[in-house]
Order: C-alpha cells, then sequence, then structure tokens
C-alpha cells in the first residue's frame, strides 16, 4: 500500500498478506474441524495450527513500518499522524462493530458503546461471536498509535538502547503479570501488557536495518533461508510446548514466548525487505492487491468462513483433501469480500490521508526497479 510519508516498499504488502493469511488458515482449520486444542503432533504445521502468529507478524510489522517512516521522514506531527491512523482504519472497524453489536442485539447495552474504544478487554459486543472476533486487536494497535511518535522520537534520540530498555520493563511487568492474573494466557495474548514489546521489536528492527542496510544486502541470500527456518521452527515449538490453545490457565513460557515470537518476526521481515525478491509481474501484483486489502480481509475473514459453514457445510467432510477444497473455496469468498470492502469502504477514506512528516517522499522504490 502507497503510504504519503514514505517511498513505496512492496515487500511490506506481502508480508501484511502474509499475516492475514496465517490467521485465517488457523481460524478456518480449527472452525470446520471444530477442534480448537493444540495440535502438537502436527508442530511442523504450526504455523497454521497456531497461526494467531499472524497477528504479532502485524504488531510487528506495525512497529518496523512507522519506524522506517520515522527515520526517513523527519519529525512527526502527531495530530496528522492520529488522523491518518483513524483514517485508516475506523470506518471498517465501525462497520464490524455495529455488526457485532446488530448480532447480539438482545445482548446489548447501551453502556456497550464504550467498548469501541477497547475491544481486547472484558466482555465487548465484538467478542460475543466468532463472526467478529479479529477486531480485539484494534485497540491493542491503536493504543500503540498514540504512543509512537513518542517512542519514535525518543529512540532517535537515544537509539535502540532506549527500546531495549522497555522491553525490559515489559519482561519484568509481564512476569509479575502473569503470576497475578487468574487468566494469564488470555492476559498476555490479548493485552498492552503481553503485546506492546512486539511494537518495540518492530521499531527495533527497523533502526537496525537502516544502521546495517548493507551488510544485509550483501547477506540475503544467507538471512532469508535462516530467517524462514526460525520461524518455522518457533512455529513448531509454540504449537508443540505453549500453545495459545491449551487449556491450562497459565503457562509459564508464555511470559516470554510473545517477545521471542516478535524477534523471530522482526528477523524476517528485515531479511525479506533485503531480500527484495523479484517476483513475475503478475505474481508481484497479486501480492500487492494482497496487501492492500489485508486490512479488510483480516477484519471479515472469520466472518466469510462462519456464514461458508453454515450455508454450505463441509463440502467433503473433514478428509484432508476435503478441507484443502473447502479451504480453497472459502479462500476465494473470503478475497474477493475483503475486495470488494477495501474498495467500497476502505479506499474513500484514504483518499483524505496527508503527510504527517516533515520530509519530501523519496523515489518510489516500484518506479525505480528497471
Amino acid at each position: 500500500m502507497h503510504s504519503r510519508n514514505v517511498a513505496y516498499i512492496p515487500e511490506i504488502d506481502h508480508l501484511r498478506l502474509l499475516a492475514a493469511l496465517l490467521v485465517f488458515f488457523f481460524h478456518f482449520f480449527h472452525f470446520y474441524t471444530n477442534d480448537w486444542r493444540p495440535w502438537p503432533h502436527l508442530a511442523l504445521f504450526g504455523l497454521i495450527t497456531d497461526g494467531y502468529t499472524g497477528v504479532s507478524l502485524f504488531f510487528v510489522l506495525s512497529g518496523y513500518i512507522f519506524m522506517t517512516i520515522a527515520l526517513a521522514g523527519g519529525a512527526i506531527d502527531y495530530r496528522s499522524f492520529l488522523r491518518n491512523r483513524l483514517l485508516r482504519i475506523a470506518p471498517l472497524f465501525l462497520v464490524v462493530f455495529v455488526v457485532a453489536a446488530s448480532i447480539g442485539r438482545d445482548r446489548f447495552r447501551a453502556t456497550d458503546l464504550l467498548s469501541v474504544f477497547v475491544t481486547n478487554v472484558g466482555d465487548p459486543p465484538t467478542s460475543w461471536h466468532f463472526a467478529t472476533g479479529p477486531a480485539w486487536s484494534i485497540s491493542v494497535e491503536f493504543a500503540f498509535y498514540l504512543a509512537f511518535p513518542f517512542l519514535a522520537q525518543f529512540a532517535k534520540t537515544q537509539g535502540v538502547r532506549y527500546l531495549a530498555r522497555l522491553i525490559v520493563i515489559l519482561l519484568v511487568v509481564k512476569l509479575a503479570a502473569y503470576h497475578a492474573a487468574d487468566n494469564s494466557r488470555l492476559m498476555l495474548y490479548s493485552t498492552l501488557v503481553g503485546r506492546f514489546d512486539q511494537f518495540l521489536i518492530g521499531m527495533a528492527a527497523a533502526m537496525l536495518a537502516g544502521a546495517h542496510r548493507a551488510f544485509i544486502v550483501r547477506r540475503r541470500w544467507i538471512l532469508m533461508p535462516l530467517a524462514t527456518l526460525l520461524v518455522v521452527a518457533g512455529g513448531a515449538a509454540q504449537a508443540r510446548w505453549v500453545s495459545f490453545l491449551a487449556p491450562e490457565p497459565k503457562q509459564a513460557m508464555g511470559v516470554a514466548v510473545g517477545t521471542i515470537e516478535a524477534v523471530l518476526w522482526g528477523f524476517f521481515i528485515v531479511a525479506y525487505v533485503g531480500l527484495r525478491p523479484a517476483w513475475p509481474a503478475r505474481v508481484a501484483a497479486l501480492l500487492r492487491a494482497g496487501g492492500e486489502m489485508s486490512f479488510s480481509f483480516y477484519m471479515w475473514h472469520a466472518l466469510i468462513i462462519y456464514a461458508a459453514f453454515k450455508t454450505l457445510g463441509p463440502l467433503g467432510g473433514v478428509s484432508r483433501p476435503a478441507l484443502i477444497g473447502d479451504c480453497a473455496l472459502v479462500l476465494a469468498f473470503t478475497a474477493a469480500f475483503a475486495r470488494l470492502s477495501y474498495t467500497t469502504i476502505e479506499a474513500p477514506f484514504l483518499t483524505l490521508r496527508r503527510r504527517y512528516t516533515a520530509k519530501a517522499l523519496a523515489p518510489s522504490r516500484e518506479r525505480a526497479r528497471p
């Protein structure tokens, strides 16, 4: 997706699409098998059976791209930054919130309107049904937006060490919260306490990538396979030993697993952006379109999965070939609906965004390529 504040980085769109697909496959697999439990015997497919890790990738990507903008664009105008972020996420989020309130009509109370600002704690309308459940992450994301311009300024002044100190503070807080919370597994998964360090790690990844760009480019054919191997291994370890789907309300490794997960994704982002893969033109266009509509895809995918299952059912049972066929069909429906949503709900508001950084844009990498 093009920004008014930084040259277009096509790899970011590719990674946004990857994050959305991971969450889609996770929800599809467990919903269609009606088996919301860990699958440790399929640990090598942990990126699917525990594909909620795509949310972590989204959070790390946010830290990475906004820090990249801050490093390239100079001072950030706070009001314009927040205005742009509201234009980016509020229209679609509010539509999904209205859908959630309508589904839970008989349960809705006027005070539930306050859940517009907090979708990740308590009992917000968006969490009443699987169809609108993905909206929980929006409050976590927006809390990062509120803090980011300050964090970026402090990080540019004090260096990566500033972010490292914040991450250490958060780890200590997470340890205390783990002991204090009755359901620390859910708390660490869905709150700022459990997630904020993932944004910080994304910011640190952007700063380290900028400082070591030449090294990354020279070693890109080593770094990319290594990063991929580590992400797959991390997904397998998570699925095997510390799955969010485990019934235990407390998991000691949960204190550190989100941080480790973010470090692996940060390394993957740096390696992939440094690789700059030369995809064939049609593939590149498809990846760009997928990244462009990834927010709509993420916000609507659970609703489409639910509607498809209830309307059509599992067309061939739960055998592996049948699941693959159903998945391809539902994926196509989701992509089509996400495209419709993006062009109708998101795109008109995106044209209203404006610059929030001081420096002029560099030439687009997309245009600069031969």
